[in-house]
């Protein structure tokens, strides 16, 4: 019982007013807030990053990309996998899963129906989907590091985006309407899965068995050599492999290949059954050979271009971490599984034509992921000095990078690998408009660049380059390039043909031969150009007035190589006459 003297002075006593109560508790939960939010900021900064620097490329899309938005108009609209209306089916592309990103953008409005703002959304729709990707590949390098560098996983992320929009390869290729950014986030996906695994010790659940091997699967229907990644599991597990837990690995790793091997196999089994190949056609038609030991060296052309200097840095960051125990060393032992991975996958690809290292996009995304951890890991375990010693040595390394790569970018922003409007104008439009004046009402083109042509040709489309076309592919891989002209200039006989430079000797269409077989030039441009079969066309004298009108057009053409667009919408059939 409370005596008199003690609620009297209970009372006396001054309260507490309620907007004061708070002021303590404010600090920790604004903290929480602060920490809560700094790796989704982190994210969303470096996202915007990212896609300022895309910003430069403006609404460039590569020809290549195009490819697939034509059989993702033949798909949705019920006609199957090919690359126009009455033709073969022939997989043409080579990245499944792209392409039912775009068959569900086009049900759903998104893709190949108009403009947004007058820009296509065949360019629209595509970038999107590039941003989405970015905004997850940083999201699973923000998980990583939460995972080894608790407190700290946004600036990992900072580092981490800040490198990758750095890189020119990374960003261009990733925005260029290509599989790139859905690949990309496969491997950031795999490598945060075996970095949060390896450090908690959950490496050998259920669950993060057949994510793997799920992930996988995304990655081979992405692109051919993304079935690297699903040896990136059992791999990291052989790393942290003890006696007594060999029954649980060997079931876990059992579950991760399956995960993958089952329906990645019903897939083969489909492709085969369907194109008569177990592998694309454009596997075909590029000839690809089996591996050498001597094309991995290929690999070191990567480090010129990112930097020697930054390379040297990470690889030092790298070892300092892998040399004291700890979750940085788990972390990185397990990230550098999928990064070697992707190393040797691009090594072994052949030589690519296109400018930037397309292929070297998910190596981009692990390097820069084990980059940011190692420093990361080197910053909170040194001291102040060692501390200024990294950030100089980190800010120079970078400048260094960017400043060695600035010239060749620069070429590569102000003229681009061969863009889809390009094409669309230079191909599409230019032979509709060519057969429209010479009276070809039902003929067939004959052509290496492809794209932008099959989304507006009103022409039958024989690809030279063989992607799409079983018959030149087999030529290109058996090297027989008799069989190739036989089928084309006395099998298929197209009304109209366009070959150019390496083309021109890879197929072996040379004038000469061209000429002997029936065809005339429409207009020449070094060892090609645009020939008509002559005895296709009833007035000869139209050839001859079409030769002068159409001169200074293409040579402006060839002259500017990307147009700023090229219309809201593609269509077989469009071209004005020329």
């Amino acid at each position: 019982m409370i005596s008199p003297l003690a609620q009297f002075q209970r009372r006396k006593e001054p309260s507490v007013p309620p907007a004061e109560a708070p002021s303590s508790a404010r600090r920790p939960t604004a903290l929480a807030l602060c920490r809560r939010w700094a790796d989704p900021t982190a994210v969303t900064l470096t996202t915007l990053l990212v896609a300022w620097r895309a910003s430069a490329l403006g609404q460039w899309i590569v020809d290549d990309a195009a490819i697939t938005f034509a059989y993702a108009r033949s798909v949705d609209e019920g006609l199957g996998p090919v690359q126009q209306p009455g033709a073969d089916p022939v997989e043409g592309y080579s990245n499944p899963s792209w392409l039912a990103l775009l068959v569900i953008g086009r049900r759903l409005g998104l893709f190949d129906h108009g403009a947004l703002l007058g820009v296509s959304d065949l360019v629209l729709y595509p970038k999107a989907l590039a941003l989405l990707c970015t905004a997850g590949v940083l999201a699973c390098v923000a998980v990583a590091a939460r995972a080894v560098l608790p407190g700290r996983s946004w600036a990992v992320t900072l580092l981490a985006g800040g490198l990758l929009a750095a890189n020119l390869s990374y960003v261009a290729w990733s925005f260029s309407g290509l599989e790139n950014p859905l690949y990309a986030l496969t491997a950031a996906a795999t490598g945060a899965l075996l970095v949060r695994g390896a450090v908690r010790g959950t490496l050998l659940r259920p669950v993060v068995a057949a994510t793997a091997g799920a992930v996988a699967l995304l990655a081979a229907l992405t692109r051919p050599d993304g079935a690297v990644l699903a040896a990136a599991y059992p791999v990291a597990v052989l790393l942290y492999l003890r006696r007594d837990g060999l029954a649980r690995a060997v079931r876990a790793v059992a579950l991760s290949s399956a995960t993958f091997a089952l329906p990645y196999a019903a897939f083969l089994l489909w492709r085969r059954a369907t194109f008569g190949l177990w592998v694309p056609n454009t596997a075909v038609a590029k000839a690809q050979q089996p591996p050498r030991l001597g094309q991995l060296a290929t690999a070191g052309e990567l480090l010129t271009y990112g930097g020697w200097a930054l390379a040297l840095i990470g690889a030092a960051c790298a070892g300092i971490a892998l040399a004291r125990p700890g979750p940085p060393r788990r972390a990185l032992a397990a990230l550098l599984v999928p990064l070697a991975l992707t190393l040797v996958a691009y090594g072994v690809l052949g030589r690519d034509w296109m400018a930037l290292y397309r292929f070297a996009t998910p190596v981009w995304v692990l390097a820069a992921t084990a980059f940011a951890l190692a420093a990361g890991a080197v910053w909170r375990a040194e001291g102040p000095r060692a501390r200024a010693l990294t950030g100089c040595a980190l800010a120079g390394a970078l400048l260094l990078s960017v400043t060695g790569q600035a010239a060749r970018n620069d070429r590569f922003v102000h003229r681009p690998t061969l863009s889809m409007c390009f094409v669309v104008e230079r191909y599409g439009h230019t032979f509709n408009a060519y057969a429209g004046y010479l009276g070809l009402r039902d003929g067939t083109v004959a052509l290496p660049d492809l794209g932008g042509t099959l989304l507006t040709s009103r022409l039958r489309v024989l690809d030279l380059a063989g992607l799409t076309d079983r018959r030149v592919a087999d030529a290109y891989a058996a090297r027989d390039t008799a069989a190739l002209r036989h089928h084309v200039l006395n099998g298929v006989r197209p009304e109209l043909l366009h070959v150019h430079a390496a083309w021109t000797a890879k197929s072996g269409l040379t004038a000469a031969r061209l000429g002997a077989a029936g065809y005339v030039p429409l207009y020449t441009e070094g060892n090609g150009g645009d020939y008509v079969r002559a005895d296709a066309v009833r007035d000869p004298d139209r050839i001859t007035a079409l030769r002068e009108r159409v001169r200074p057009t293409l040579e402006a053409m060839a002259a500017e190589m990307r147009p700023a667009g090229c219309g809201p919408t593609l269509r077989a059939g469009e071209g004005a006459p020329a």
